[in-house]
């Protein structure tokens, strides 16, 4: 039985070919799965543990953590791609206005059922406002982890070692923009479990990058500075319309001079993680 079954891989080269393929997407599925599950455990620890006690300084951190992300990592790789420049520069404005009126129909929507509702303010809104952060949050970063899974796929197709230390730079650079997340989550009201789970689920759409850049990858690279744009657009308007305006309610020099710390460690972590991720 085993003769006959070497025999037939020997002497029919397309069966080789279909278990390469098989074995290739099946380390593409499992490392997009591991690379979410561990970046997103790691910053979970970290947040729940020390951070979601002092969640409204740690806002600042978030800030510095998401612009840094935005406009230090994923917007130049999109734009040093062979991409348009003019319409990655659309891609942005739509998503900005695009995020925009997903948070305005949000708030109308629940404006009837909390408006003078005589409930308490939750660092400084109500929670359905802030809530509306958590939610947009969880659209750009599963985005995001889409195009990762995407980039995952393409490396496992170049070289399936390039794809495991593509999956390593990626858990890299994921941890403090996971952390970002929690702590946007958190502030928005959400439970603990109710943030880890939904990041979870955030994570899971990387697994769906990879079965797409495995089976259309032609197609699908051409796609990823695009979605890198939208992500991005989401994590620069979360950070501008409503992290940074809860910063500004407390203007004394006593709580501004921590903001600043925190935004500008934020940035420093994003540049070490990323730029260790990209040496490797």
């Amino acid at each position: 039985m085993l003769e006959k079954a070497r025999c037939v891989l020997i002497c029919n080269p397309v069966a080789i070919l279909e278990i390469q393929i098989n074995s290739t997407l099946v380390s593409i599925l499992l490392t997009t799965a591991i690379s979410g599950v561990l970046s997103i455990s790691a910053a979970a620890l970290f947040s729940f543990s020390l951070l979601s006690k002092i969640v409204d300084r740690m806002v600042s951190l978030s800030v510095g953590i998401l612009l840094a992300t935005s406009l230090l990592h994923a917007l130049p790789e999109a734009f040093e791609s062979e991409a348009d420049a003019h319409t990655l520069f659309a891609v942005l404005l739509g998503g900005l206005l695009g995020f925009f009126l997903l948070e305005k129909c949000a708030i109308l929507r629940h404006s009837h059922h909390h408006e003078h509702d005589g409930h308490g303010h939750h660092h400084g809104h109500d929670k359905h406002e802030a809530g509306t952060a958590g939610w947009m949050i969880l659209v750009g970063d599963s985005l995001h982890n889409f195009t990762d899974g995407i980039l995952i796929a393409a490396a496992f197709l170049a070289d399936p070692h390039l794809g495991i230390m593509t999956g390593l730079a990626i858990i890299a650079h994921e941890i403090p923009q996971e952390i970002g997340d929690f702590i946007v989550l958190l502030n928005a009201g959400f439970t603990r479990t109710r943030a880890f789970a939904y990041n979870i689920i955030s994570g899971m759409t990387a697994v769906l990058g990879g079965l797409l850049g495995y089976f259309t990858l032609d197609d699908a690279k051409e796609w990823i500075p695009y979605v890198l744009v939208f992500a991005s657009s989401g994590f620069i308007y979360i950070a501008l319309s409503d992290l940074m305006p809860q910063m500004q309610r407390r203007a004394s020099i006593k709580e501004t001079i921590p903001q600043v710390i925190l935004i500008a460690l934020g940035v420093g972590i994003v540049l070490f993680l990323t730029g260790h991720s990209h040496a490797h």
